[in-house]
């Protein structure tokens, strides 16, 4: 770019030079060379012959002569209106180039970063909201127009648009929302044994876990009844597409109240709860145990699952427990035990966990 700037620019000045020794010449001369040039382009046009695409500083040069010389009468090669488009583009960059070195400054980084985290998550937020909320709680004047040339590109409007994210719907819903996944286990004897596992999504609450050989949709739907009974405040059931989720079983979560919500598909994120809830059964439960039957297997899993509800912390929840004791000690600020009591240690699948409870001594 700077060669090509180079040349236009010393193209430009040649031209001009050229022109200062013609000034220098007599009349009689510059008339005869003026004619000598007008028959050759004459001759140039009566061929038809296609002319040579003008480079930048031909350009130049000739809406530079243009001020100079009635050119109208002149001009040959391209049609006056030609001329004069390239003259308008020359001042609209000429303008272009003054207002970016004397405009305003841009906004600085961390605000452009601001702006597009807003708008990133806040979906149904437009500029002028946007330009609002930085006005009036933070105390930065910046113009809705200012604010949609920072913000993100969105998708193309369409009946879902601005609709809000499937995350904030879990979160608004996720007290009366449960959410069931399968997963296998393998015994001692190499014989695959699938768990069902039901969460409440908004306690973190293992409300059901079971074991089978031969998973059905008669199963899963007994399943299904041995958890709902009516009188909880469940409203929605995410699972995902497996086809043990047959139309049978759905119909029959709808006739208990409950809405089914089926994740996309090869989207595991849409039951991110209960997908990390099956990662922390095999984290701390089945890589350190070797089922020898189904029957053991689901007495190692009653066993951690009471364990799971009313002993292990879950940071999600404060911490807290997902089913915590009516009994439970309120947080002291103070790193010492109470006074009369004691830490007991309860081991969980034979001391792979262990639970800590506070225990009142003996007078």
């Amino acid at each position: 770019m700077l060669r090509v700037a180079v040349r236009t620019v010393l193209t430009v000045l040649i031209d001009v030079g050229r022109l200062g020794l013609l000034a220098l010449r007599s009349r009689a001369h510059l008339a005869a060379e003026n004619l000598f040039l007008r028959k050759q382009l004459a001759l140039y046009l009566e061929r038809q012959v296609k002319p040579r695409r003008a480079d930048d500083a031909t350009r130049i040069a000739l809406v530079a002569l243009s001020l100079l010389v009635p050119w109208r009468s002149l001009l040959t090669i391209v049609t006056p209106d030609t001329l004069i488009r390239w003259h308008r583009k020359g001042f609209r960059l000429f303008w272009k180039w003054k207002s970016k070195a004397l405009g305003r400054r841009p906004i600085p980084a961390d605000l452009r970063q601001l702006i597009a985290e807003m708008a990133t998550a806040n979906r149904t937020w437009g500029e002028e909201r946007i330009a609002a909320e930085l006005l009036v709680k933070l105390g930065i004047r910046v113009s809705p127009r200012t604010v949609r040339r920072y913000m993100p590109s969105r998708p193309t409007p369409g009946p879902t648009s601005g609709s809000q994210a499937w995350s904030t719907f879990v979160r608004n819903h996720a007290r009366s929302m449960l959410a069931c996944d399968f997963f296998v286990a393998v015994t001692a004897t190499f014989r695959v044994v699938y768990v069902f596992v039901v969460m409440e999504v908004g306690t973190r609450r293992i409300v059901h876990c079971n074991v089978t050989a031969h998973p059905s949709a008669e199963w899963t739907a007994l399943q299904f009844r041995m958890i709902v009974s009516g009188h909880q405040p469940y409203r929605y059931m995410i699972h995902d597409r497996d086809s043990i989720y047959s139309e049978g079983v759905d119909r029959t979560v709808a006739a208990m109240g409950l809405t089914v919500l089926r994740t996309p598909v090869r989207a595991p994120q849409a039951n991110a709860f209960c997908e990390r809830l099956v990662g922390t059964i095999r984290r701390e439960c089945l890589d350190f145990v070797i089922p020898l039957s189904e029957q053991h297997l689901r007495q190692l899993l009653r066993e951690w699952v009471a364990h799971y509800n009313r002993g292990r912390p879950h940071s999600s929840l404060g911490p807290g427990l997902p089913d915590p004791p009516s009994d439970r000690l309120a947080v002291s600020n103070g790193h010492h035990l109470p006074e009369g009591h004691r830490v007991v240690a309860t081991p969980i699948l034979a001391g792979l966990h262990q639970e800590y409870d506070l225990e009142g001594q003996a007078a």
